[in-house]
């Protein structure tokens, strides 16, 4: 990897507003831009956890509107360009791409899940012809095989794309199936690589190193891991890695460290950690941002979070379907109080 251009997408205030319920509040937004601007990174996403119009009741309501949260970082962001993220359904090329544009939006992702891409088509294409950057985003990549994601990839080329984002959404993925989808998408297209790790199972720093050896060239990341579920790819950490190794020399990496603490750790309260439950939805394969969601059906019908975590990965469940957390928990408190009036036959026969 020696020389070669490592591109970070800091998505801290994207991934991390699930970690607070979309709640982030302007003068974060503001004191965060101002502090990371000119560090190295090359664009700062920002936005509802689910991308520009998934603020809702059911995903969960953004403490401020697309625009506020926008013109506020752009405003902010003298030196590294703004970027945001879209999931078509969420958000339409009319009501959240035209828009942005106008706030200052340099950089575009816009994501499907993993065997979907053929719905992003419109979207890529329109930007290109707005002579933006633009990357299609497949998530939940543990849902597919390599060959079908080798296949999703070719379409997002197709429609001009500048690169693709492979997003870990439920922190899943083991190193061979991460080295083996880069190697094949870097061998079969043109496109530039980037690899979205959460860390469920501990694999987030460890998975994206992988990515950069098979051939990846982009971090896609948050300070401190600041997302959903157990969090990201910890950008200082990679970024010390990298360092350690002669590379990405051009990340100030103490400035962003501070930022990671004044705003992150001090202003926010979040300290790093993968907990049981985080586990659990890794294992299951399940979306990290339902975790809120899961422990609120829990507390609500007494049901073991893990075991929602667990038939919600069954169900093959994806980011969207937030209101299948309330199916599985009803069924599941069903078939609790099945199983014990059961027992309570057996008991007296």
């Amino acid at each position: 990897m020696e020389n070669k251009k490592i591109t970070i997408f800091d998505a801290t205030l994207r991934d991390g507003s699930h970690a607070v319920k979309h709640q982030l509040d302007l003068s974060t937004i503001e004191a965060y831009c101002k502090g990371i601007d000119n560090s190295g990174v090359d664009a700062v996403f920002v936005g509802h956890g689910n991308g520009l119009g998934a603020s809702s009741i059911q995903i969960g309501l953004s403490k401020h509107t697309d625009e506020e949260m926008l013109t506020t970082a752009k405003k902010a962001l003298v030196h590294t360009p703004l970027g945001i993220y879209m999931i078509p359904g969420f958000g339409t090329i009319q009501d959240q791409l035209i828009p942005a544009i106008e706030w200052g939006a340099d950089i575009f992702k816009v994501g499907a899940h993993c065997t979907e891409a053929d719905v992003l088509k419109e979207h890529i294409e329109f930007l290109k012809n707005k002579d933006k950057d633009v990357y299609g985003v497949l998530m939940s990549t543990h849902m597919a095989e390599n060959n079908r994601l080798l296949e999703e990839a070719k379409k997002i080329e197709s429609y001009g794309a500048d690169g693709i984002v492979f997003m870990d959404s439920a922190g899943a993925l083991l190193p061979d199936k991460v080295q083996d989808l880069v190697r094949l998408v870097k061998q079969n297209t043109k496109l530039k690589i980037g690899y979205h790790g959460h860390n469920n199972l501990g694999m987030a720093v460890g998975n994206t190193l992988v990515a950069l050896n098979a051939g990846a060239e982009i971090i896609d990341g948050t300070l401190m891991g600041f997302g959903a579920g157990a969090g990201n790819c910890q950008i200082e950490a990679i970024v010390a890695i990298l360092q350690r190794m002669g590379m990405a020399k051009n990340i100030n990496l103490y400035q962003i460290m501070d930022v990671a603490e004044n705003i992150i750790e001090k202003k926010l309260k979040y300290t790093q950690g993968i907990k049981e439950v985080s586990i659990i939805s890794g294992i299951a394969g399940v979306f990290s941002a339902f975790k809120e969601k899961v422990f609120e059906a829990a507390k609500i019908y007494d049901i073991d979070p893990r075991d929602i975590f667990m038939e919600l990965g069954k169900r093959k469940v994806v980011g969207g379907q937030e209101d299948m957390i309330i199916d599985v928990a009803i069924n599941l408190k069903q078939k609790k109080k099945e199983e014990a009036e059961n027992y309570m036959v057996e008991s007296l026969l």
